[in-house]
C-alpha cells in the first residue's frame, strides 16, 4: 500500500487551500520563486542546502525549519539527501494577526524580513512536531465534527513550540511582541496595506476602506509606529520593489507596472526618494547576477 504524503484541505466556498501537509523526497520543490497567497512552515529533516529569500542568501542543514508569509518570495535548493514536512496554511483558515496574543509567532516567525527566516530545531522539538504532525494527519485522514476547530488547535501548539525555540536563539526576537497593545485598527490597516499596496498608494485610500478619517488614522499611526501613514505605504513597496530586484530579472518598467506606476521613471525617482539609490544601481550592486538568476526565470 502506497504511503499517502499529500493532506490537503480546501476551503469549500471558494475553492483556495485552506490547509496543506505534505512531505517531500528531494530538493526539487522549492527550487523556483514561492509566492503563495497563504504561511509556509517548512521543515528540513535531512539533508542541506540554500534559501534566496527576501534580500538575504542562507545555507542550512538539516533539522532546519523555515517560515514564510503570504506573497513572501523565497527560493529553497537542497541536495540529493533532502527531505521534509511541510505545513502551509491560509489567513483564512488561521490568521497570526487576530490571535497574536495566543500563539505570538507575528514578528518571531513571520514578518521578519531583515532576520533569517528559520531556525534550528532541537530533538525536544522534532518530537513534538512529529508527534503533532502524525495527530494532523489522522485528523485529515479520518475527518469529524470540529475537524477545523481540532487542526487549528494542533496548529497552535506547533507555531508556539517554534516561536519559543526561535526566541531562545535569537533573543531579540522578542522585542518584536513586546508590545501586544497595539490597537486592533492598526492590525487591520497592516493587514490591508499588505493585501492592497500595489493599487492603493495613498494615506485617504486606507482610511477609506477601514471607515475611519484620514486624520484620524495618521494620528494614531504616527503615536503607534512614529511614522506617516504615507510612509508605511511607502515602505512596503520600496520592499517589494527590492524583493522584485533582487529575486528576480524583470525590466525595472515591468515592475513599475506591477506595483500600480504606469510612468517608469516616476516610480525611478519615487524608489531613489525612499530608498535613497536607483533601481537599477540597487540591482548591479546587492541584487543577484542575471546569469544565476535566468535558469529560475521560466519558474516564476
Amino acid at each position: 500500500m502506497t504511503k499517502q504524503l499529500v493532506f490537503t484541505l480546501v476551503n469549500p466556498q471558494n475553492g483556495n487551500l485552506a490547509f496543506k501537509l505534505f512531505e517531500f523526497e528531494d530538493g526539487r520543490y522549492f527550487d523556483h520563486i514561492q509566492r503563495n497567497n497563504y504561511y509556509s512552515l517548512i521543515w528540513f529533516t535531512h539533508g542541506n542546502g540554500k534559501v534566496k529569500a527576501d534580500f538575504s542568501e542562507y545555507d542550512f542543514d538539516a533539522n532546519s525549519l523555515f517560515a514564510f508569509s503570504p506573497y513572501q518570495p523565497f527560493m529553497l535548493s537542497g541536495n540529493n539527501t533532502t527531505k521534509g514536512v511541510a505545513l502551509q496554511f491560509h489567513p483564512d483558515f488561521f490568521c497570526i494577526h487576530k490571535h497574536q496574543n495566543e500563539v505570538a509567532c507575528n514578528g518571531v516567525l513571520f514578518n521578519t524580513i531583515y532576520n533569517p527566516p528559520f531556525l534550528s530545531v532541537d530533538e525536544v522539538s522534532a518530537s513534538i512536531f512529529r508527534i503533532i504532525m502524525e495527530q494532523m494527519k489522522t485528523e485529515m485522514q479520518n475527518p469529524a465534527l470540529a475537524q477545523y476547530e481540532l487542526l487549528i488547535s494542533y496548529l497552535k501548539i506547533f507555531l508556539i513550540t517554534a516561536s519559543r525555540l526561535k526566541t531562545e536563539q535569537e533573543p531579540n526576537a522578542l522585542k518584536a511582541i513586546a508590545d501586544l497593545k497595539e490597537p486592533f485598527i492598526l492590525q487591520n490597516l497592516k493587514e490591508a496595506i499588505e493585501k492592497d499596496f500595489k493599487t492603493k498608494h495613498t494615506a485617504s485610500d486606507y482610511a477609506k476602506s477601514l471607515n475611519i478619517s484620514t486624520k484620524a488614522l495618521a494620528k494614531i499611526t504616527k503615536a503607534h509606529f512614529n511614522k506617516t501613514l504615507t510612509d508605511l505605504i511607502s515602505e512596503r513597496i520600496i520592499i517589494e520593489a527590492k524583493r522584485e530586484l533582487y529575486l528576480t530579472n524583470k525590466a525595472v518598467k515591468e515592475i513599475a507596472y506591477e506595483l500600480g506606476y504606469q510612468d517608469e521613471y516616476y516610480f525611478s525617482r519615487f524608489f531613489k526618494t525612499n530608498a535613497n539609490i536607483s533601481p537599477q544601481v540597487y540591482r548591479d550592486t546587492v541584487g543577484f547576477g542575471r546569469g544565476v538568476e535566468s535558469k529560475y526565470q521560466k519558474h516564476v
